[in-house]
Formats: structure tokens, C-alpha cells, sequence
């Protein structure tokens, strides 16, 4: 943990360094992609040992797997193999050496690679293979409409900037800051033609950067401090589930888990500002002519705190895992995407059990509380007053159920899980599924238009706004695919 930590602030200095230095108007895409490549593997190999030449041989393989399978099939393979492999590695961390463990493992960055691996090979097969038509609106904006090469291809899944904590980026938004076009608006009238281009002045992240060091601190601060004095270990403790009341187990549950928050925090978000250093995360300005550094935020904590539904904790919570969970699974799923997805989700965080009911249980609590907010909160939202009510009931459902919920994935047992469950009597369990057999769920139209009517667990609102807020790409030098880019982020407008 000591090593992350000094390697994470290491490669802070490194992205101030890379952006005064090496920024794009001083050199090329070429040395650009091989010091951050350079970087990225020095800080893993000082971080990890020989550990990380896992992350070469994942990445190595899975580049091989695309050049050989071609552009209609590569998609699957990769998926299969950069899973397994990650898989793989988890059991044999977890199983053979030191079950239990928080410290700071390979198998973490690995998830990240994972993330890059499976969704640039989506992107890939959008872009080469698949209709345009076919396509949903953000599929066409992220489609990558050529093979990156084996630099480009090193650099976006190893690069210093993220290859400790991420957060996962589409390959787009990548090549776009490494070129140096991060900054480059291209306006476009009402018929979708190219108008004139025009560079802004290279706004300055450091404010940004500022800030996000000041929540490390004070997350830092906290988990070193309150973390430790409210351990979740303390529900399942014999002599407080014989002598504390319901609502003084349920407050403490909450304070627990919400103590167990920061650490994400802490890391996220100096992830976060390690890719604004370096100049990368910007995403245009807000109404008021305000910059946006949140291109790759992870997370916004006063949503998290502040939830007053299951989805909302989730469209706030690992933003990007979400988007990626989203776009490989969710949006491509035949059936029961909800499912699906959670599942996912369980198999990528890893082997232990505790995963696995969380997500399980995951799937329950998303699946009832959309049924409640479907049929229900049209009732409570016409007066001001009713509605603040509303929230407020809401909001301590939802820190209950998400508390209740993400238990057994801090526990990583099954036993002690099944103890916390077993002292509440599965009581949410039970409520989900009485109110699943009572509130109908509204069904959904098979097709290519499933996906687009009809809201997922994780945000269209986010999606949507990463869609207004994206940056002009450009995939080739031919004017092809300049015409489609143009047409794509008109599309996005429209959106």
C-alpha cells in the first residue's frame, strides 16, 4: 500500500512534468506514447516486482488475438481471454497466497487492463465490422474506425496515468489527448456540415487538481482515523447482535459502511487528478464558461452520500466501470441484461464469495427498487413539500439497502456473510421479493430499440452528457472518415 501510494504521487509529478514538457505542441504522438508507456511499466514493475509482466503478456496476447482473428469475431476472444486471464490470476492470488488480503495486488491494475482490453476490442468491432445503422449513438461516437498499432496499443492500456488505478477511458478520448486535440471544437450548422475550426487556448487543470488533492487529504485523513474505529467486522459480533436494538444496528451498519467509503475516495480521486496534471480529462465548459476536468472522474461523492435511489448510488459509484459494464454487456445483452451485468460485474472484481452475493443481492435490491420508483413516486412529486418528504424516506431506504447489500463484499466470506444476513433474518431479501411479486415491472421492446428506451441501472443522463461534452476525433487522415466524425458529433448534439 506504501508503494501505491508513493507511486501514485510519483506519477503526479510525472504528469505535470509530461505536461510542461512533452506537451503536444513541443513534440510528437510518437515520443508522447513511448515515455508514458515507459513510465507506466517502471512504476508497475517498482510497485509490483515481476508481477507486472502480467500486464504485458495480457495486453501482448490480447493484441496478437485481434491481428489474427479479424475484425468480426476478435471481439468475443478477447473478451474470453482478457477475462480468464484476469480470472486466472485472481484465483491463484486469492487461493494460493494470501486469502483475505487488502493489500495492494496485480490483480488490481490488471482489472483496469481488463477494461481497456475488452472494450477497445468492442470499439474495434463497431467501427470495422458492424452497419453504422446498427450502431446506438454512443457506439458511433466511440467506433474506432482503424487497428491501432502495437505503441498505441501499450500505451492506452499501460500508460502512467492509469495504470495503477485507473480509470478506465475509451480509446478515443486516449489517442485525442495524446495527439494533442483535446482542445480542438469543430462547430457544425443545422445541416451537419463542417463549419470553421478553431483551437481554445490550452486551458489550465491545475485548479482542478487542486481540489482533488484536498479531498485525497481529507478521505485520507478520515479512513486513517474514523475508518478504523467503526469496523464493519463489529455487525456481525455476537454480543452487539444480542444486546444493540434494530435501529441502533441498522445506524451502525450505515455509519460502517460509509466509514469504508473514503479509501475509494482517496484513490479514485488522486487517479483522477494524476490524468488532469497531465493534461488529459478535459471535457469543455459548463453554461457558465467554467471548465469541466471530469472526462475520467470516477466518482462524485455528494451524489453518493446524498442518493435517494439504488440507481442513483450506482450512476455515481465507479462511474466508468459502470459505463464499461454498460456498453460491453448491458446495451449487447439478448436477455436479462440486468442479470447479466451484475454478473459480470461479480466475475471482473474477483473470487471471493462475498462478491458474488453482493452482486446477487445487487440484482434483487435494482430490480425492486426501479418497480417501487416506476409505480409509486409519481404520487410524491407534485407538491414541494410531499416531494421533500419522499426524499427523505428515500434517501434512508436506499443508505439501508445499499449498506445491507455491499456487507459480504467487504466481509469476501461466505460464513460471516451469511451470519450478518442470517441476524437481519434476510429481511431485505424478503421486502425485494414481496414487492417484485406486487409492483409489475414495465416490459421492455425487443430489438435494437430495447437499449434506447428504457433506462439502465447505470445513468443515460452521464452517458448522454459524455456525449455532448465529447471532443472532436479523428480516426484517419482520409476525408471519409472526417465526414463521419462530423456527422457523429452532430448526431451527439442532437442528442
Amino acid at each position: 500500500q506504501v508503494n501505491f501510494v508513493v507511486c501514485q504521487l510519483f506519477a503526479l509529478l510525472a504528469a505535470i512534468w509530461f505536461r510542461t514538457y512533452l506537451h503536444s505542441s513541443k513534440t510528437s504522438p510518437f515520443i508522447r506514447h513511448v515515455v508514458a508507456t515507459l513510465l507506466g511499466l517502471y512504476l508497475a514493475l517498482f510497485c509490483f516486482g515481476w508481477y507486472a509482466l502480467h500486464f504485458v503478456i495480457q495486453s501482448g496476447i490480447s493484441y496478437y488475438i485481434m491481428i489474427i482473428i479479424g475484425v468480426e469475431n476478435m471481439h468475443k476472444y478477447c473478451f474470453v481471454f482478457a477475462l480468464g486471464y484476469l480470472t486466472v490470476c485472481q484465483i491463484t492470488r486469492v487461493y494460493i497466497f494470501d486469502y483475505g488480503q487488502y493489500s495492494a495486488d496485480f490483480s488490481g491494475p490488471m482489472m483496469i487492463i481488463t477494461q481497456k482490453i475488452t472494450s477497445l476490442a468492442f470499439e474495434i468491432h463497431d467501427g470495422m465490422f458492424r452497419k453504422n445503422e446498427d450502431l446506438t449513438p454512443s457506439q458511433r461516437c466511440l467506433a474506432v474506425r482503424r487497428m491501432p498499432s502495437l505503441l498505441e496499443y501499450l500505451s492506452y492500456n499501460c500508460n502512467f496515468m492509469g495504470i495503477l488505478a485507473g480509470p478506465l477511458c475509451s480509446y478515443k478520448d486516449y489517442i485525442t489527448f495524446i495527439e494533442g486535440r483535446s482542445y480542438q471544437l469543430q462547430q457544425s450548422e443545422a445541416n451537419g456540415k463542417e463549419d470553421a475550426k478553431y483551437e481554445q487556448t490550452d486551458p489550465s487543470p491545475n485548479i482542478a487538481v487542486a481540489q482533488k488533492l484536498l479531498i485525497c487529504g481529507l478521505s485520507l485523513l478520515f479512513h486513517m482515523t474514523i475508518t478504523k474505529t467503526l469496523p464493519v467486522e463489529y455487525n456481525i459480533d455476537d454480543n452487539f447482535r444480542a444486546t444493540a436494538s434494530w435501529p441502533v444496528r441498522f445506524f451502525y451498519l450505515y455509519l460502517s459502511l460509509m466509514a469504508a467509503r473514503p479509501k475509494y475516495y482517496f484513490a479514485w480521486t488522486l487517479a483522477d487528478a494524476i490524468n488532469n496534471a497531465a493534461g488529459f480529462g478535459f471535457r469543455g465548459y459548463d453554461k457558465n464558461g467554467a471548465t469541466r476536468w471530469d472526462l475520467v472522474s470516477n466518482l462524485r461523492i455528494q451524489q453518493i452520500e446524498f442518493s435517494t435511489s439504488f440507481k442513483m448510488f450506482l450512476d455515481n459509484w465507479n462511474i466508468q466501470t459502470a459505463l464499461w459494464l454498460k456498453r460491453v454487456c448491458y446495451e449487447r445483452a439478448t436477455f436479462s441484461p440486468t442479470i447479466q451485468t451484475f454478473i459480470l460485474s461479480a466475475i471482473w472484481h474477483g473470487v471471493y464469495p462475498g462478491y458474488y452475493l453482493t452482486f446477487l443481492t445487487g440484482v434483487l435490491m435494482t430490480l425492486a427498487a426501479r418497480a417501487i420508483r416506476n409505480n409509486i413516486r409519481h404520487y410524491f412529486v407534485e407538491s414541494p413539500a410531499v416531494k421533500l418528504c419522499y426524499d427523505i424516506v428515500t434517501w434512508m431506504a436506499t443508505q439501508a439497502a445499499i449498506s445491507y447489500t455491499v456487507v459480504p463484499f467487504v466481509l469476501l466470506s461466505v460464513k460471516p456473510s451469511f451470519t450478518f444476513y442470517s441476524s437481519c433474518y434476510f429481511c431485505l431479501h424478503i421486502a425485494s421479493i414481496l414487492v417484485l411479486l406486487v409492483f409489475p415491472l414495465k416490459r421492455t421492446q425487443k430489438g435494437s430499440k430495447k437499449h434506447e428506451s428504457v433506462q439502465p441501472v447505470w445513468s443515460r443522463k452521464l452517458e448522454e452528457e459524455s456525449l455532448l461534452q465529447k471532443n472532436n476525433y479523428s480516426t484517419t487522415n482520409n476525408s471519409f472518415s472526417q465526414k463521419q466524425e462530423i456527422t457523429c458529433r452532430y448526431q451527439a448534439l442532437k442528442q
